[in-house]
C-alpha cells in the first residue's frame, strides 16, 4: 500500500501509540500534521523522525477540548496542506477514578477530549474531505468501551460513546468518507507497569501475551487501504475479550 501524496492528522500524535501510528502512516508514504497540546518537545522529535523518512511534517497545537480550537486546527492544516485524507482520532486521556470520587470536573474533562473531541474533529475534517470527494476517520476506541471497569467509569463511557459515534458518522458522511476504529487491549501498558503486572496483563489474553503498537498501525493502515469497509470496530487485543 502506497499512500504517496495523502495528507493524515493524528491527534495526540507526539508520544506512545500516536507516534507509533503517525510513524505507520508516514512509511506508507502520507505527509503528516502531527497534533499536540502540551507535548511541543515530543513532536519537534516526531517531526523530525517523520521528516528523516522522507515525509512533509508539521506541528498543529491545538486543545481538542475546546470545538473553537478544533475549527482553527483544521484551518491551519487547510491552510498549510490544501487537503486532508486520513484523521485519525487518537488523543485521550486514561486515568483510575473511583465511581463515587468522579467529579464533576473530572467528567467533563474525560468526555470532552475522549468523545467530544474526535466528534468535532471528524466534524470540521468533513468539509475538507468532502471539498476532495474521499476521506478515511479512523477512531483510536479501547476494549473498555465493551467491558465495565468499576475504577474507569468515565473513560469506558466515554469509548463506549465513541464506538456508537463511529457508526453514526458512518452512516451520516457516506459515501465519500468512511468511518471505523480500532480498539486495542493490553498493547502498551503504562510505563510505571512492572514485569508482574505485565504477566498479569498477559495472562487475560487468549493468546497469553501483550501485544504492541505495531499490531494497531497494522489494523489502522488495513482500514486506510479497505476502501469496501466503514462503519466496523476492528478489535486488536490478542483476545481478551473472548475471556471476559
Amino acid at each position: 500500500m502506497s499512500l504517496e501524496g495523502k495528507v493524515a492528522l493524528v491527534t495526540g500524535a507526539a508520544r506512545r501509540l500516536g507516534f507509533a501510528i503517525v510513524r505507520g502512516l508516514a512509511e506508507s508514504g502520507a505527509d503528516i500534521a502531527i497534533h499536540h497540546h502540551s507535548s511541543s518537545e515530543l513532536a519537534e522529535e516526531a517531526r523530525g523522525e517523520i521528516r528523516d523518512l522522507g515525509r512533509r511534517a508539521e506541528i498543529f497545537k491545538s486543545d481538542l477540548t475546546d470545538p473553537g480550537q478544533i475549527a482553527k486546527l483544521i484551518g491551519d492544516l487547510d491552510d498549510e496542506f490544501g487537503r486532508l485524507d486520513i484523521l485519525v482520532n487518537s488523543a485521550g486521556v486514561f486515568q483510575r477514578r473511583p465511581v463515587l470520587e468522579i467529579t464533576p470536573d473530572d467528567w467533563d474533562h474525560t468526555l470532552d477530549l475522549n468523545l467530544r473531541g474526535p466528534f468535532f474533529c471528524s466534524q470540521y475534517a468533513a468539509h475538507l474531505m468532502r471539498r476532495q470527494g474521499s476521506g478515511a476517520i479512523i477512531n483510536i476506541s479501547d476494549v473498555a468501551a465493551f467491558q465495565p471497569w468499576p475504577g474507569y467509569a468515565d473513560y469506558c463511557i466515554s469509548k463506549a460513546g465513541l464506538d456508537m459515534m463511529t457508526r453514526v458518522l458512518a452512516r451520516a458522511l457516506a459515501p465519500e468518507i468512511r468511518v471505523n476504529a480500532v480498539a486495542p487491549g493490553p498493547v502498551l501498558p503504562p510505563n510505571d507497569t512492572d514485569l508482574e503486572e505485565r504477566a498479569a496483563l498477559a495472562e487475560l489474553t487468549a493468546l497469553k501475551r501483550l501485544g504492541s503498537p505495531d499490531d494497531v498501525v497494522g489494523a489502522v493502515l488495513f482500514l486506510v487501504e479497505s476502501d469496501y469497509i466503514t462503519g466496523e470496530t476492528i478489535v486488536v487485543d490478542g483476545g481478551k475479550l473472548l475471556k471476559g
